[in-house]
């Protein structure tokens, strides 16, 4: 079945809108789930390609994918077709056994990658998780440190578990989950002198520093991309001292940033890096790579009973290869790049509002005047109302992360509505 086809079927289907059976209630929904998200006021239902639905009926061009997530969009053939297939084949066994799409999925990604290893979870916070872990046993066990501490960046983000908030360098995700997980220390982004610093201060009469935690563009930061000299230097260090280097790739990662890697735009190799978001298109996945020499756990010292199940590994495989034969990473630039010089036009026409536009491929950013009112969010609400869908990244700036494979066309209806948008926002 053709995309055109999904596409037609979901605007034309019988059961969409106020048709449905049980109309949705946003009081009853708030009665029954915690409020864990400031939610917008919309309830999505159905998708197809860039395209979604509410249960009202009104149709969204969609900019969030699921925060960068949702790969091939929505209804995805190629999706589509690996979950029916695999649902009526295997879904879950044990990682007691041998699970022949686990090993055709790690097998994609260490052919496609500078990884030897990997290891599944279900999410961006696991994959983190799993690579604090294992740089606190290298630490121990090859570096001999009594008490690591791994080094991460201030304005990152890298998950909600105790541990991920603590290695986020944002007071605002820890507060009142204190007591926090000892062992991390924050440095400024982009800035080497930073890191010889703390290097310099902490392994001042033994060695502490075991590893550096980072991500290759900042996305919850504010959509900042890494400098290619200062992510150079990094390496350099690591490989003179036997720090690791891991690099958070859950949001940049999977084609993103218009190459498969953030790390491809750096010109280094990491030790160890995590993926998860896009690398199942929208089914909870999550992966941790690493060379081979640092590989060291073992039988029994971690785990995950979901992690790599026949399912979500069939399903990202299929993902995986979709993006090699549509040759989806060359839209990705070249929407990235129509999109840049779209956002670039525009903020020419509110120099009093907006600043700056960066980023990479199709995850990019616009940021707003740090002195003014407009918040992120507020933009976000206007653009809404003109039937598109957007995410801040942080309260001054306003992130755009399509489906890799959005259109031509689709980035042009997008800056238009975006135009609209301002337009209310800026009287």
């Amino acid at each position: 079945m053709s995309l055109q086809t999904l596409l037609e079927q979901a605007t034309n289907s019988p059961e969409s809108g106020s048709a449905a059976s049980s109309p949705f209630s946003t009081d009853s929904f708030d009665a029954s789930v915690m409020s864990t998200y400031a939610r917008f006021p919309l309830a999505l239902e159905r998708g197809a390609g860039c395209r979604v639905w509410d249960t009202q009926g009104r149709e969204y061009l969609d900019f969030v994918a699921g925060i960068a997530t949702c790969t091939l969009g929505h209804a995805h053939p190629a999706m589509v077709e690996a979950v029916n297939r695999q649902i009526q084949k295997l879904h879950h066994v044990s990682n007691l056994f041998y699970i022949p799409e686990q090993g055709e999925l790690a097998q994609w990604i260490i052919q496609h990658s500078c990884a030897d290893r990997v290891f599944f979870c279900n999410s961006g916070a696991e994959a983190n998780e799993a690579a604090i872990k294992l740089a606190r046993k290298y630490a121990h066990t090859v570096l001999d440190i009594e008490k690591p501490i791994i080094l991460t960046a201030n304005a990152s983000f890298h998950g909600r578990t105790l541990a991920t908030i603590t290695a986020t360098g944002q007071a605002k995700y820890q507060k009142y989950f204190d007591p926090l997980v000892p062992g991390f220390h924050y440095v400024d982004y982009n800035d080497i002198g930073a890191i010889e610093t703390a290097i310099s201060e902490l392994d001042e009469g033994d060695y502490r520093v075991a590893a550096i935690l980072i991500e290759p563009l900042q996305g919850e930061g504010g959509v900042r991309p890494g400098d290619v000299e200062y992510f150079q230097k990094l390496r350099q260090i690591c490989n003179e001292t036997g720090i690791l280097l891991i690099f958070d790739e859950v949001q940049v990662g999977m084609g993103r940033s218009g190459k498969l890697w953030g790390y491809e735009h750096l010109g280094v190799e990491p030790d160890i890096f995590t993926s998860a978001k896009g690398l199942g298109g929208g089914i909870p996945i999550g992966a941790m790579m690493s060379k081979k020499f640092c590989d060291v756990f073992q039988p029994g010292e971690h785990a995950s009973t979901f992690g790599g199940n026949p399912f979500a590994c069939g399903v990202a495989l299929a993902v995986c290869q979709t993006l090699e034969k549509e040759n989806i990473l060359q839209n990705v630039q070249d929407r990235g790049e129509q999109l840049r010089n779209g956002l670039r036009a525009i903020a020419a026409k509110y120099p009093y509002h907006l600043t700056e536009v960066r980023g990479w491929g199709l995850i990019n950013g616009l940021e707003l005047k740090a002195d003014i009112q407009l918040t992120a969010a507020e933009v976000v609400k206007a653009a809404i109302s003109e039937g598109l869908l957007l995410v801040p990244a942080g309260p001054k700036v306003v992130r755009f992360v399509p489906p890799l494979i959005v259109t031509e066309a689709e980035v042009d209806v997008a800056l238009q509505a975006l135009e609209r948008a301002l337009a209310t926002v800026t009287v």
